[in-house]
């Protein structure tokens, strides 16, 4: 790539009047996005812990796992009542046939 020449007396400091050929966003091909999905992942799933216990002690007294609990917050945007405890439960079917996230739990798991 050239280098950007100084701007003289008189130049406006518009754009060029040759455009550039841009690369398309997406040329990252499969293997940049499986790195921004393991990013955004790993951002998603990590939390402060003091977040988490509390996290973990709700789930608990909804009868759910700290996964299931933290994936409908994610998911829906709001926090499970026990109300809607029967309708996550029933998805765990669904989510063991997918490979999805199911009965995990934080016992026995170090948090930082």
């Amino acid at each position: 790539m050239p280098q950007p020449r100084p701007i003289g007396i008189g130049h406006n400091g518009g754009p060029p009047l040759k455009e550039r050929k841009r690369r398309s966003s997406s040329s990252s091909g499969s293997i940049g996005r499986f790195f921004d999905w393991r990013f955004a992942h790993r951002k998603a799933w990590k939390k402060p812990r003091d977040i988490a216990l509390r996290r973990e002690e709700k789930a608990e007294a909804l009868g759910l796992t700290y996964e299931e609990y933290s994936l409908e917050i994610m998911e829906r945007g709001y926090h499970p009542q026990p109300e809607h405890a029967d309708a996550i439960k029933a998805k765990r079917a669904e989510r063991r046939r997918s490979g999805g996230v199911v009965g995990q739990s934080l016992k026995g798991r170090r948090l930082k």
